[in-house]
């Protein structure tokens, strides 16, 4: 029999996925839990294993293309049916189900175990109009003309289409019922309604029409010169989710950044020694990696940087753990995947979790589960060699540190100027959980660790 797997949903309230690479094709068998594709979403690349034992029967996507929680992505003839059911059905009549059928199995997350052993059928829409028998051609000549018709109610079969093809049909106001008449049960794509829409206006369709945008002759060539430079990149995937996250933040918390430049020698000193002892050599302790342990420790100290602002409890949650997000540059965009209860882990631990976390993200394998929630958040923009920002808060935090580049320059010590390694930390916090005097006293704290990492053991 045929089963569909459709997309299922992958967590944290994501409606979509992109389908990155099929790792099965049409005729493969597979095995149960076997790994069918990689996808992402708007947080990361995930596979997706196989909730059935069969042989792949049809792939409802290719790569590239964008599929909606819950719509089939894959089709598999399974074991379980009767083998005579073909025999029967063309008598009238399906055999009934065999007590010993294979059952199909199913994954937890991946909702209930189908129940009917029929291929789901494609969703019917109720429209107004005239009889099915009616003729399409009158409208197809001219919509706008057709002779009113009596207002019944038919069910027909919605056309196939994928979202982007029936939102550009919309754009253009053409009713894919009217180009399904003409392509038959195919999928219908933007080439079939551009050629409707040429044929019904004599009129290429936007994306045939040179310089569409132009208004005259040198408009429409300059348009034309434009058009074979630019690059257009689609806004998807992380890139489209990290968008929307920094729009709300920024236009939903009011960002305040206060700058503290530091003398971290005795922090980079204290780096160099702990790199130079062999018992520490599997360990890559770098000063990101004291700074993460400061922020934890800052943080039991001021409380008010590990909250967030709950408007429709009308509360301010102040959290009892460190969920420390990590920016990171990947080539998907920007991540920020959490160490989850960093204020426990030792130094060791956190520069372990560090490391993991950063090649988790530069090879695309961070979870959505990984990104979701975090209390406070570091970015290393050191790292591009920039000394200091205004970092924009994610979205339910109410700080986040931006960590500056080291550099050797001329600073006042012990009375006399001398060369120091200085570093600039900036702090933006939300105004309405942080006043100004505890964002000043966070960063503070955090300057007096890596001033001297001595004075860590005065917190607690």
């Amino acid at each position: 029999m045929i089963a569909e797997f459709r997309l299922p949903d992958l967590g944290e309230g994501l409606t979509e996925a992109e389908v990155v690479q099929w790792l099965v094709a049409p005729g493969d068998s597979v095995a149960l839990n076997q790994t069918l594709a990689e996808v992402e979403t708007a947080k990361a690349i995930v596979e997706l294993p196989s909730p059935y034992e069969g042989t792949v029967s049809t792939l409802h996507a290719d790569a590239g293309e964008t599929v909606a929680v819950g719509a089939p992505l894959i089709a598999f003839d399974v074991e379980g049916a009767d083998d005579d059911d073909d025999d029967d059905d063309d008598k009238g009549e399906r055999a009934p189900r065999r007590d010993d059928a294979k059952a199909e199995p199913n994954l937890v997350g991946y909702g209930a175990a189908p129940t009917s052993a029929s291929r789901p059928a494609r969703r019917a829409r109720r429209i107004g109009g005239a009889a099915p028998a009616q003729d399409t051609a009158v409208l197809e000549a001219a919509p706008h003309d057709a002779a009113p018709t009596p207002s019944i109610d038919v069910v027909v079969e919605r056309p196939r289409s994928t979202p982007p093809v029936r939102a550009y049909a919309k754009r253009l106001g053409i009713d894919l019922v009217l180009v399904a008449a003409s392509v038959g049960d195919r999928l219908i794509t933007r080439a079939d309604i551009d050629a409707y829409a040429d044929r019904i206006s004599g009129i290429p369709a936007p994306s045939q029409r040179p310089g569409a945008h132009a208004s005259s002759t040198s408009d429409r060539a300059s348009a034309r010169h434009d058009d074979d430079r630019d690059v257009r990149i689609p806004i998807r995937g992380v890139r489209k989710h990290t968008a929307a996250a920094m729009v709300e933040s920024a236009f939903s918390a009011p960002h305040v950044t206060v700058f503290h430049t530091v003398d971290v020698t005795a922090t980079m000193d204290l780096v160099s020694s702990l790199r130079a002892d062999r018992s520490l050599s599997a360990h890559r302790i770098g000063p990101l990696v004291l700074v993460a342990k400061a922020v934890c420790l800052a943080l039991g100290r001021n409380p008010g940087l590990n909250s967030r602002w709950d408007d429709a409890a009308g509360e301010i949650v102040q959290h009892g753990y460190v969920d420390l997000g990590i920016a990171a540059a990947t080539e998907r965009g920007l991540l920020v995947p959490n160490i989850r209860s960093a204020e426990r882990l030792t130094l060791v631990e956190l520069a372990d979790a560090l490391q993991e976390l950063a090649e988790t993200a530069r090879a695309g394998r961070t979870a959505p589960a990984e990104l979701a929630g975090g209390t406070f958040s570091i970015s290393n923009i050191g790292v591009f060699g920039v000394d200091a920002g205004t970092p924009i808060l994610p979205p339910g935090q109410s700080g986040i540190l931006a960590v500056g580049a080291v550099r050797r320059q001329p600073w006042e010590h012990r009375g006399e100027i001398a060369l120091r390694q200085m570093m600039t930390l900036s702090l933006s916090f939300d105004h309405r959980v942080v006043d100004g005097a505890e964002g000043a006293r966070f960063l503070r704290d955090i300057a007096d660790i890596l001033e001297e990492p001595g004075r860590a053991l005065l917190f607690r």
